[in-house]
């Protein structure tokens, strides 16, 4: 996964979770010895280090040849996911806040490989669907374009036009399976792909497997705005690449279809479906924390295996107008829309 990471990056190397504790010395004429500061930090440091899981523990140590401004990063190295599984138990989603724009990565337009981005002036309304990627240890440690260390075991992104941060809900759309991320990073600089995940996210998606996948990604509210940028308008080159193909999802999980005028008579509004019944339970617990009533899940049997579908109605008139607004304002895909 060749990615760039734009924008007058500063020269030093950084390191994240390294593999060994880093061990205060004391000072000069500093008594050491049970009880002392030094020592305190000491067993402090070792204790972190004990609680990282060894997937997030830094293998690679950054150097600053291995980058070119307006070039690859390492365009030699090939990524890699780490050996050891990855727990996601203890790793929470972001939760979408106001933030000021980061004081780097937001400069616009920039050049990377040649080629010229806009960065939006807001994450508003923006939707986009395309292939989703994902990034691991070769960057773990590094800087992103705005500065702050790459975590590979937090759920972050790379995007080349939202503003750095901006929050999104990335949803795979031959699965029903969903993220949110904090996009505080630039790329993927890869022709046909929208989004670059932390390996964390990728492993909730199950993309560590796929390597790719056609996704959906929504923006939430939060995040930046950045002065100077272009405003988000679906289909503007002007914007940067803000539009791909997406993969069309297969018939078995019809979970990204646009939703359809609203007809007379009773309706049915397909949320999603999901392969996991636990993701369909915290989407239809969304709704319902939301206000929607008459949300139901059900299971499915396709070629794909087994789905669990979160439906709402019968409903209708205002009621379908009403609910696919909530939809629309929780961050969730789009949804489908069946006459009974």
């Amino acid at each position: 996964m060749r990615r760039a990471l734009g924008l007058l990056l500063a020269a030093a190397a950084v390191t994240g979770c390294a593999d060994k504790p880093v061990r205060p010395t004391a000072g000069a004429g500093t008594p050491v010895g049970p009880g002392t500061p030094a020592t305190a930090a000491a067993a402090e440091a070792a204790a972190a280090s004990e609680r990282i899981q060894e997937a997030c523990r830094q293998v690679r140590e950054h150097r600053d040849e291995d980058y070119t401004p307006g070039g690859l990063y390492a365009p030699g190295v090939r990524d890699s996911a780490p050996t050891a599984a990855l727990d996601l138990s203890g790793i929470l989603e972001p939760v979408p806040r106001p933030e000021p724009p980061a004081a780097y990565g937001n400069r616009t337009p920039y050049t990377v490989l040649g080629r010229v981005y806009r960065v939006l002036a807001s994450p508003e309304g923006y939707v986009e669907r395309g292939t989703a990627s994902w990034y691991g240890q070769k960057f773990h440690g590094r800087q992103t374009s705005s500065r702050e260390i790459y975590d590979m075991c937090s759920f972050t992104a790379a995007h080349k036009t939202l503003p750095l941060p901006s929050y999104v809900r990335v949803t795979r759309l031959d699965t029903g399976a969903s993220v949110v991320v904090r996009v505080n990073d630039r790329g993927p600089f890869h022709e046909g792909r929208i989004i670059d995940l932390s390996y964390a996210a990728a492993v909730r998606l199950g993309l560590d497997r796929s390597g790719t996948a056609p996704v959906e990604v929504v923006a939430l509210p939060g995040g930046a705005q950045v002065a100077g940028g272009v405003p988000f308008r679906p289909g503007d080159a002007a914007a940067g690449p803000v539009r791909a193909t997406a993969t069309p999802a297969p018939a078995s999980a019809p979970v990204a279809a646009a939703a359809p005028a609203v007809a007379n008579g009773p309706q049915l509004i397909q949320v999603g479906a999901y392969r996991e019944k636990d993701n369909a339970r915290r989407v239809a617990r969304q709704l319902e924390d939301a206000g929607q009533r008459g949300v139901d899940i059900d299971a499915v049997r396709t070629d794909a295996g087994r789905l669990w579908r979160v439906r709402i109605g019968p409903l209708e008139g205002d009621a379908v107008s009403a609910a696919l607004a909530r939809i629309r304002a929780l961050g969730l895909p789009t949804p489908r829309v069946f006459s009974q």
